[in-house]
């Protein structure tokens, strides 16, 4: 399929973007508590 190399690094960039934006957000913590509310909360929403 010849787009399909297109599609896969896109889906790729995709994915690391969206990590890149999770460890942002858990990063923003202030203590643990609010640490493990952060983790949960992307647990459940993604």
């Amino acid at each position: 399929m010849p787009g399909f190399p297109l599609f896969t690094r896109i889906c790729r960039w995709f994915a690391r973007l969206e990590q890149r934006q999770s460890v942002g957000y858990l990063a923003g913590a202030g203590d643990l508590a609010e640490l493990e509310r952060r983790m949960r909360a992307l647990e459940r929403h993604g």
